[in-house]
């Protein structure tokens, strides 16, 4: 029997089950990728998508919300009780959004804003030159240690006493050990300024209990809904209660109109997964399989960025081997490995074409990876990067990956049928 999207465009359904294809054959290192069950899935692609429905739950402007209403206070209360906050807003539609929302809420046009330089591990809504949000706000950028590439809290608090920043945001993309979200907090308060935390990349890890939780030390937390926490791609926002008011109109009236439903139930889901045990046991997985991968491709001679990690990625530093990280992502990809080239701290060449790569776990421990595999494809690297011209063996190594991947396909349910209760509805 086929499918309504294979009988009314074929075209697009073929696309979509070569992707699929794409996405079972390969190892998937990129660090914010990753594989949502058939749960999150089948909510992404439910009706709800139909529903226009502006406004926050008992305060609507469209009416038919009685399903609406229900589905995102579920969201809401999960949220709150898996991060421990006091509010939730789940309508932001993505992370970059959900920043902007938080600033906002927080500071208005010209005021000054420190993060993480793009460079050294920032993102680029932390203030990078290429953003709008540098040329919203006044931009200052801290970085990390250039010789260990550790964040230099006494450098970040220095840095904030001079320049008086009016919002400081804590949180990367690209770091690959723990941020102590304490010390923010403190060096805001030392300043006089509010603290944003932004833990896309960390959010399945710190309600894992895995990682440090900013929600007690940042007056807003923002996060995506993916990457660790394995759910559908949006944005959510958790804030203490002193500012649910200003944070909720912020984003509706001031910035979006009707949300995403659908993407909304399916956050609810993936929350709900993210509570249980078998979460737990996942997240910790990721980093130890993100620990052996990095001391294999030290054993091979890689040099990484902080020397390892404590999270879920890795960034190698490939200055001085010949190889830039765009060549050497692009060879991955044709051995069926799936990285992103990426810039390193003090790193002279264009982002364009950095000399670094950055890679993660958490897409192939979802698949059931562990240590022995990351073995496997640590080798699997060091034979691509030692051969970025040598078609004949990089097809090798992609026949290598097909074998490896077949023995973990992509699994649709992560938790036990019937485990999570239904949750109570204010």
């Amino acid at each position: 029997m086929k499918t309504a999207l294979e009988l009314y465009d074929p075209q697009i359904y073929e696309l979509i089950r070569q992707e699929e294809v794409r996405q079972s054959g390969s190892i998937r290192l990129i660090p914010s990728e990753n594989y949502v069950s058939k749960a999150v899935m089948t909510a992404t692609g439910s009706c709800l998508t139909n529903k226009y429905s502006e406004g926050y739950p008992g305060r609507r402007y469209y009416e038919g919300q009685q399903v609406t209403d229900l589905v995102e206070t579920i969201a809401i209360n999960r949220a709150k009780d898996l991060f421990k906050a006091d509010h939730a807003n789940m309508q932001s539609y993505s992370g970059s959004v959900a920043n902007l929302n938080a600033y906002y809420t927080l500071i208005k046009p010209g005021d000054t804003i420190m993060g993480m330089a793009l460079a050294d591990g920032g993102h680029l809504t932390h203030g990078s030159r290429g953003s709008m949000t540098s040329k919203i706000f006044r931009s200052v950028s801290y970085g990390v240690n250039q010789e260990t590439g550790y964040i230099d809290y006494d450098y970040v608090r220095d840095l904030a006493k001079k320049e008086k920043p009016n919002l400081i945001i804590s949180g990367a993309t690209a770091y690959p050990r723990k941020i102590d979200f304490k010390i923010f907090g403190e060096i805001a308060k030392e300043v006089g300024a509010f603290h944003v935390s932004d833990i896309a990349h960390l959010s399945g890890l710190v309600v894992a209990g895995l990682h440090m939780s900013p929600v007690p030390y940042a007056d807003i937390v923002s996060t995506t809904t993916h990457k660790t926490l394995r759910g559908p791609r949006g944005g959510m926002l958790l804030c203490r209660a002193e500012h649910q008011k200003a944070l909720d109109r912020t984003i509706i009236p001031g910035q979006q109109g009707g949300p995403h439903m659908h993407t909304i139930a399916a956050v609810a889901v993936a929350l709900a997964e993210a509570n249980t045990p078998e979460f737990g046991a996942y997240a910790a997985q990721v980093i130890k399989n993100a620990a052996r991968l990095g001391e294999k491709l030290k054993e091979y001679g890689f040099k990484l960025m902080t020397g390892g990690t404590d999270n879920h990625l890795l960034l190698i530093d490939l200055r001085g081997s010949g190889v830039t990280g765009k060549m050497l992502s692009k060879a991955l990809d044709r051995a069926r490995i799936v990285t992103n080239f990426n810039s390193v701290p003090g790193d002279v060449a264009p982002p364009t074409n950095p000399n670094g790569l950055r890679i993660g776990t958490p897409a192939m421990t979802t698949r059931g990876l562990k240590e022995e595999q990351m073995d496997e494809i640590a080798s699997f690297i060091k034979r691509v990067a030692d051969n970025v011209d040598n078609e004949g063996e990089i097809a090798k190594v992609s026949r290598e990956v097909l074998l490896l991947t077949s023995q973990f396909p992509v699994p649709e349910h992560f938790i036990v049928p019937n485990q999570v209760k239904p949750p109570f509805v204010d």
